[in-house]
């Protein structure tokens, strides 16, 4: 009977394994600076190659509404996808589906931003409408801006816009303040008495832009780590001052070439893995995401039932934030030290 038991255990062990392996997968992405080159890389046969070399299937799809595509990966339509270091912690992970940053790519560094109509200095958001997609990381941006010249957000009216409608919304008269990120923003600040009064510049290292993958599938299949990090690499090594692929990622973005080196320059990519391990391991990343949890918490986005800040567990390389018996995002850098160290 007790061998019978083992027998099963063991049974049921491997087929909760085998339930997450797999040979096919799915990464959606959505428009911005930092995550055009999974287009490139799915056009150029880069995403292919990598995938033919671990004997998988990648199928890279484009969502246009980039809150739809997060929930779309936390409903497990797909493997993984494109996201803030705030959203991967208040959508999938605060719905408890366990989450990786596989790819550490880039942080704004001024490529989100407030933008104000007719007005010249963030102080003159005071009681104003201000359209951005609710408690994404312009909602985070705008209370970061907010706290840096004596305001709190009970000063301002916020009102949730798709990122896909902002700029049409920005053009009617009724609005006057957004709060947006790249394409977009560049494209509203061309407009007509337009300021940008605050951006993520202010507050560097903050907002940061991954690659997120189930852990559970992860952990199942690593061939699936080591292909996407492998191909991102590529991508990175082939578009870095290449004009010639500069330009088709400008044009699927929507711009062109010197539109598209604008939103670069105020982007801080992670071009090589040792880059990206360096600033995943580094002990800022704790302390930053102490604060987006913080944030998250006071905007209830960590769910009904989390009782204070550190309710969802972060595992990063120089420490766990909150709780470590409830670790829904985790950090790890070991796919892309490997990409470092030429292991891939």
């Amino acid at each position: 009977m007790k061998r019978f038991k083992t027998a099963l255990l063991v049974l049921t062990l491997l087929t909760s394994a085998n339930t997450f392996a797999k040979d096919k997968f799915s990464v959606c992405w959505s428009i911005y600076v930092g995550w055009m080159p999974w287009d490139y890389g799915d056009s150029s046969g880069i995403v292919k190659k990598w995938a033919d070399k671990y004997d998988i299937e990648i199928d890279v799809v484009q969502i246009n509404d980039y809150i739809e595509s997060i929930n779309q990966y936390t409903a497990g339509e797909f493997d993984a996808c494109t996201m803030t270091n705030m959203d991967a912690l208040t959508i999938p992970s605060a719905s408890f589906v366990d989450s990786t940053a596989l790819v550490v790519g880039d942080f704004s560094n001024g490529n989100d931003g407030v933008v104000l109509k007719n007005k010249t200095s963030l102080k003159d958001i005071k009681g104003q409408q201000v359209n951005l997609v609710e408690l994404s990381v312009s909602h985070y941006l705008l209370a970061r801006g907010l706290e840096s010249v004596g305001l709190r957000e009970r000063d301002v009216k916020v009102v949730n816009t798709a990122d896909a409608d902002m700029v049409a919304a920005y053009t009617t008269d009724d609005v006057t303040s957004v709060v947006t990120w790249n394409p977009l923003l560049s494209e509203i600040e061309a407009m007509p008495k337009t300021t940008k009064v605050f951006d993520s510049s202010k507050i560097p290292g903050e907002i940061i832009d991954l690659l997120v993958v189930n852990s559970k599938t992860l952990k199942a299949n690593p061939k699936l780590g080591k292909a996407l990090v492998g191909a991102w690499y590529e991508i990175m090594s082939t578009m870095k001052g290449n004009d010639k692929v500069l330009t088709e990622l400008a044009v699927a973005s929507g711009t062109d070439l010197a539109g598209y080196n604008a939103q670069l320059a105020t982007t801080k990519m992670f071009y090589t893995p040792a880059a990206a391990v360096e600033f995943t391991n580094s002990k800022q990343l704790p302390k930053t995401m102490e604060y987006v949890a913080k944030f998250s918490f006071d905007h209830g986005l960590l769910g009904d039932g989390a009782p204070d800040a550190g309710f969802i567990g972060i595992e990063t390389p120089a420490g766990i934030v909150g709780d470590k018996n409830n670790i829904q995002l985790r950090f790890d850098p070991s796919f892309m030290q490997m990409a470092a160290d030429g292991k891939l």
